[in-house]
């Protein structure tokens, strides 16, 4: 049975693997964790946290940016710059942070990338300038690159591949609850005391939720360390970026991410303006928004089980496209409905997406995961500062007409897939 097929580490892409005793394949099945199975709930539980501490910290500037750029006297666009520099510093170090984990492990790389990220977190409110900030977010994406890869390539490792879906699902449910409590407590907070103080009450939490992780999370049984070989890395890399369909399912990852990035980054600025001027504590509790994507993303196997990978993504596509044009009207029920909408074709799209790329690389995984997130997180920082850019330009209508464009991208590229799929069908 070959590693793909059994769902252990494939070295393959970053790493030569040391030779070492390989358990029988029913051995490895029966020692994996499995729904109510010795360590499935607290390694469930550890990764949820960790999904939190990730998207709170790094989104944790999105809800505070008309504060940022009052104190700071600057344009929304600049301020976006803590938002983009962040997801954009992720962007860049998630694959070198997975080839680190292919050979020091996926736990012990998890965990100093939180404790470091965490650290840097406490550091950002005592930014003195602007400048000052958005370094500090690049340093603290940087370091948080090294959790989505390396716990996608944990969980393939260490869980049964029936429960794989499953538990994917919890740790990206764990993202949305983040990226929404996030938001929520900063926006309540800086009303009170200002946006650095909430940015250091996100520290905090981080913190509680890194210790749990490392506590929680069961130690690898089934992880085989290797040597980095750079050239190894190169080649699997261009190798993935060959593949059409990955090639197609990086890109509506970056796409999907345009739209939810610019949306996310601007909706403070208009709901804080005429003619809703609402305060900063009900803006941020706007993004309690983000439930609906922690359900759509758990819902996402069974969308594709009844209308397949395409077809739900044509309605992930179609659902995020219904929410944008709602945002328009004039009335906050029909933008927080437009928001509803939105949010759920995003993380539904987003995880079928996502889940597809592991399904099709057969080797070096953990880099064909990195490279989706890589591009997933470069969408997040060009949908930041180019809705940002486009609201300055055109108000709300500027930033929907930019998730309107990236949108159709999605559906283009879907239809380029059904038609790529229908032609290796077809008899010669």
């Amino acid at each position: 049975m070959t590693p793909a097929s059994t769902g252990a580490s494939t070295s393959v892409g970053a790493v030569a693997s040391v030779p070492s005793p390989q358990p029988a394949p029913g051995a490895v099945s029966e020692s994996r964790m499995s729904p109510g199975g010795p360590g499935y709930r607290r390694m469930s539980l550890a990764l949820f946290l960790a999904g939190v501490a990730t998207f709170a910290l790094l989104y944790s500037t999105q809800a505070l940016l008309p504060l940022i750029s009052g104190d700071f006297a600057v344009s929304a666009g600049d301020a976006s710059w803590t938002v983009a520099a962040a997801t954009g510093g992720l962007a860049l170090f998630v694959l070198p942070m997975s080839a680190l984990s292919e050979r020091f492990g996926r736990r012990t790389v998890m965990t100093a990338s939180l404790a470091v990220a965490v650290t840097l977190g406490l550091l950002v409110p005592f930014a003195p300038s602007l400048g000052v900030l958005v370094a500090l977010r690049a340093l603290q994406g940087a370091a948080l690159a090294g959790l989505p890869a390396s716990a996608t390539a944990y969980l393939a490792e260490e869980v049964t591949p029936k429960a794989l879906v499953t538990a994917i699902g919890l740790f990206v449910a764990g993202n949305s609850v983040g990226g929404m409590s996030g938001r929520v407590i900063t926006g309540w907070v800086a009303q009170e005391w200002g946006w650095r103080v909430a940015v250091g009450a996100i520290g905090v939490v981080a913190v509680a939720c890194a210790v749990a992780f490392r506590l929680l999370l069961p130690a690898p049984r089934h992880f085989r360390a290797g040597s980095l070989r750079p050239g190894v890395l190169v080649r699997t890399v261009r190798d993935h970026l060959a593949n059409p369909l990955l090639r197609r399912l990086y890109a509506i990852g970056a796409l999907f991410m345009t739209v939810f990035g610019g949306v996310y980054t601007v909706i403070g600025y208009r709901l804080t303006e005429a003619p809703f001027s609402l305060p900063q504590g009900v803006v941020g509790s706007i993004f309690l928004v983000y439930l609906v994507g922690t359900v759509s993303a758990s819902a996402a196997g069974r969308l594709v089980s009844r209308l397949g990978r395409r077809g739900a993504l044509y309605a992930g596509g179609a659902t995020t496209a219904a929410g944008l044009l709602l945002s328009l009207g004039g009335t906050l029920p029909m933008v927080l409905l437009g928001l509803v909408l939105i949010t759920a074709g995003f993380f539904a799209g987003h995880a079928v997406a996502s889940s597809a790329v592991g399904k099709t690389a057969t080797v070096g995984r953990a880099q064909a995961s990195a490279l989706y997130q890589s591009a997933y997180y470069v969408g997040s920082s060009v949908g930041s500062t180019v809705g940002a850019v486009a609201f300055h330009a055109g108000g709300w209508a500027g930033t929907v007409a930019v998730g309107l464009v990236a949108v159709t991208g999605v559906a283009v590229i879907t239809l380029a897939g059904t038609r790529a799929a229908r032609a290796a069908v077809q008899p010669a």
